[in-house]
């Protein structure tokens, strides 16, 4: 853990954000959450869920040692996105970095392995976010280890939210 580290503002390399286009007609909206075509080199998702988070609660922070993780923040919500580069061999190790989306900002964002993260519900309505890591939550058939660490519940820990 890098409990010693004192984060800095930056952008954290490797982090992929890029908008996510909505198509509207008279029925109302479609957004394309991904595709194989857009997707980084090497990065291919190997599950999907959604989870729905209630007004001003926070999931994470956490981590993943092997696993990427690749969100999509499309609303009804907005979201406020926590980062910190803990990879002690990146470029960026060290920084911190912020992200406001959702509903107002729709993203998709791919976070690799080592980069503590955690996402707030900034709305005052249920907010719905799509992930689909690059990993098998718990392995195939559910048999393996969860690849997580969780940090909320660290004492005097780097990774804070406001």
């Amino acid at each position: 853990m890098s409990s010693n580290v004192v984060y800095q503002k930056g952008r954290i390399h490797d982090v992929v954000a890029n908008p996510l286009g909505k198509f509207l007609d008279e029925r109302g909206w479609l957004s394309e959450l991904f595709r194989t075509d857009d997707l980084p080199e090497g990065f291919r998702p190997e599950m999907a869920y959604i989870s729905m988070t209630v007004p001003g609660v926070a999931r994470g922070p956490h981590e993943h040692v092997e696993q990427s993780d690749y969100f999509c923040f499309i609303g009804p919500a907005n979201f406020k996105v926590y980062l910190w580069d803990a990879r002690k061999d990146s470029p960026t190790f060290g920084l911190k970095q912020t992200i406001f989306c959702g509903l107002d900002s729709p993203i998709s964002l791919i976070v690799p392995p080592g980069v503590v993260h955690a996402y707030k519900n900034v709305s005052l309505e249920n907010g719905i976010v799509f992930n689909a890591p690059d990993r098998l939550y718990a392995g195939k058939g559910k048999s393996q280890k969860v690849d997580e660490i969780r940090h909320e519940d660290v004492v005097d820990s780097p990774f804070t939210l406001d």
